[in-house]
């Protein structure tokens, strides 16, 4: 890979910000230098769930909106290279994920959507940018995601310990390292998602801060019975999933058996579903020594304290515990598949999406007419 800086952009199902790291690549390393988050504004935030929940729209709606999230993705990575004092010069590339606005890789004509304008990014930082990455995977016959796993397995994989990589983010998804064996990953289910949107409709609060309202609740056993038997969970790898098939619609559908319930309850509930799936997910892989979190599910407590209760003999703990932070690892992995995207390298991983073949990722979008190359 050409060694250098490159800047990598995610934002994810939860919505909770855009997440922006510069990062110094070459064969033998990864090292992050900087990091910001930057807010997503309301309006935009709600036509993302608007579209993801289904809501007939036209396609000007749809291109005023891949147009405001280029916008908005261009001004995160500027506010960094301004904080950091480096210019486009400086940067090999930069890798955006992009907005995930629907996620359908089954069926007679599999597809997936990410918007945000990389033309627009590319425009205003001067940089060369790769965006676009799962729609090559699926191409291939791929689930196109999850497509984190090949950075996992490059930077957190053990000679001898077997260690599961859980990132929690909107959706939950891990990633299986057994030595000697071909990485395996793939979207359990639900991770933040459904707890971020009833907090939301309850309080207004966009997450549950330290699961303080969730802990005013107690698990409704019939509730979680009944959410555990969505077909989604018993399907086999490969599988991914997103916003357009959990979301409040999903939740409703379920307690709407359950008419009285105190919402705090319910908040505790959805926790428990979270935990017990990955868990479940977990056991039936095998089984792990070591269970790394990230994502932002990794600093909700009470998440993690179930996890290590329903992981007996598993050390519970975040990736930060080996060096890479858990706030910033997608983001920091779309960096790394932008770097080798640049130098013509494979990026996803056939033994976690499905796909026939190992193949280049994304679309390359230069910077002033002409792909950055040494």
């Amino acid at each position: 890979m050409r060694s250098g800086r490159y800047i990598g952009v995610m934002s994810g199902t939860s919505l909770d910000g855009v997440d922006v790291v510069l990062v110094a690549i070459d064969s033998h390393m990864v090292a992050q230098q900087a990091s910001i988050t930057w807010p997503i504004p309301l309006g935009i935030k709600q036509a993302v769930l608007d579209i993801c929940q289904g809501q007939v729209l036209t396609l000007s709606t749809l291109g005023q909106l891949d147009s405001r999230l280029g916008q908005l993705f261009a001004d995160a990575i500027l506010a960094l290279m301004h904080n950091e004092g480096i210019q486009a010069k400086d940067v090999v590339a930069i890798g955006c994920h992009g907005q995930t606005v629907w996620h359908e890789p089954l069926g007679e004509t599999p597809h997936t959507m990410q918007i945000g304008d990389n033309n627009i990014i590319a425009a205003r930082t001067g940089v060369t940018v790769v965006g676009d990455f799962r729609r090559r995977d699926i191409a291939v016959g791929g689930q196109g995601a999850p497509l984190v796993p090949a950075f996992h397995a490059a930077l957190l994989s053990h000679p001898v310990e077997r260690r599961v990589v859980l990132n929690v983010g909107g959706i939950a998804n891990m990633t299986i390292l057994t030595p000697g064996l071909p990485v395996r990953g793939y979207d359990t289910g639900p991770g933040n998602m459904l707890m971020d949107a009833w907090i939301w409709r309850n309080k207004g609060k966009p997450f549950d801060k330290d699961a303080l309202w969730a802990r005013k609740g107690q698990v409704v056993v019939p509730l979680l019975q009944q959410m555990q038997s969505d077909p989604y969970f018993g399907l086999p790898a490969p599988k991914s999933t997103g916003r357009e098939y959990f979301n409040l619609g999903w939740l409703e559908r379920h307690l709407s058996a359950f008419p009285v319930l105190p919402a705090e309850d319910i908040q505790a509930t959805l926790l428990e579903l979270t935990a017990g799936s990955v868990a479940e997910q977990v056991q039936l892989s095998g089984g792990c020594e070591r269970l790394l979190v990230c994502g932002g599910g990794s600093r909700n407590p009470l998440l993690m304290a179930r996890l290590a209760a329903l992981l007996p003999g598993t050390e519970v703990g975040t990736t930060d515990s080996a060096g890479i932070s858990g706030d910033d690892m997608e983001a920091l992995a779309f960096a790394w598949l932008a770097a080798r995207t640049i130098a013509g390298l494979p990026g996803n991983m056939p033994s976690v999406t499905g796909a026939r073949e190992e193949t280049i990722l994304g679309a390359v979008y230069p910077a002033n007419n002409r792909i950055n190359q040494s």
